[in-house]
């Protein structure tokens, strides 16, 4: 089911499905921000990663000694959530524990995605309330995708990252299997800009941990609209775009990451994982800003 807000400057539209946005169109031109979904490039638009950002080696983690699968991202994003409420200027999902969800993650859970629009901003906010008799784990995040370049008629070598402040920072290495290296590698150097091209995301996403800046804006050489991401609630951001030349990039903010390499222990003991304790809740946002010209 697929339902939709709209104000003066913006519509936008979120289904069940995943809980997740699916469309966000500037009213002044009907410009489209949001990647469409189409499956020939990525069948997503913006989906909720839980409980896992990225992969965990082999696809199997383990709690109390019991082994567990899931795949890359969680289970959250290939769920049927419901609407439990719907306002003026918002929409909240829902997704909680069930007997399937039980045999890939064994904590009871609620989680709550919930769509504000205030003026130019899109407001994507995740709650995770803890219903079980102990403290759960788990990692949470987002994968927006966004049209790039926006126009059909530019090429990506138009487009650029623009960070709100200089940054000289490195990134995390991801191997062939989706895990990280422990490594870091330079690539940043009191530089704001990250130019846009094939080779930018030839070795998978940029990853970056505890960046100075708060946003990133996705910016067009002969456009002066713009799509700007805060994440300052996030300590990862992850930047990619598909292999397969598909017309959009990833603005990804995290809370966790992929398993290292190396990583063998309980799921618990993973670094960066969230714990929850019993009867608490943790929310995390970020806003996505329309610059419309």
């Amino acid at each position: 089911m697929i339902y939709k807000l709209e104000n003066e400057q913006l519509k936008i539209t979120a289904a069940t499905y995943g809980g997740e946005l699916h469309s966000i169109t500037g009213k002044k031109d009907g410009t489209e921000y949001l990647w469409d979904g189409n499956p020939a490039g990525w069948k997503y638009h913006a989906p909720v990663l839980f409980p896992i950002v990225g992969k965990v080696a082999d696809g199997a983690y383990r709690i109390d000694g019991k082994t567990y699968y899931l795949p890359q991202h969680g289970f959250a994003r290939t769920r049927e959530f419901t609407l439990v409420e719907q306002t003026g200027n918002s929409l909240r999902f829902q997704l909680t524990d069930s007997r399937e969800t039980l045999e890939v993650y064994p904590y009871r859970f609620i989680l709550e995605n919930r769509y504000t629009l205030c003026g130019d901003t899109v407001t994507v906010s995740y709650t995770v309330i803890n219903r079980d008799e102990k403290p759960i784990y788990f990692c949470l995040g987002s994968h927006p995708a966004f049209f790039c370049p926006l126009s059909p008629n530019e090429k990506l070598t138009d487009s650029s990252f623009l960070f709100e402040k200089e940054e000289t920072a490195s990134v995390l290495v991801l191997n062939e299997n989706g895990c990280l290296r422990r490594e870091r590698v330079p690539y940043l150097n009191k530089e704001r800009e990250i130019p846009l091209n094939r080779e930018t995301f030839a070795k998978d996403a940029l990853i970056f941990e505890r960046l100075d800046s708060k946003t990133v804006t996705l910016a067009s050489k002969h456009r002066k609209d713009a799509l700007c991401v805060d994440f300052h609630e996030f300590p990862f951001l992850g930047l990619w775009a598909p292999a397969n030349g598909a017309r959009f990039v990833c603005i990804e903010p995290w809370e966790g990451h992929a398993d290292y390499e190396d990583f063998t222990g309980d799921f618990r003991e993973k670094e960066d994982v969230l714990c929850l304790p019993v009867g608490e809740r943790l929310t995390r946002s970020f806003r996505i800003r329309i610059q419309q010209d």
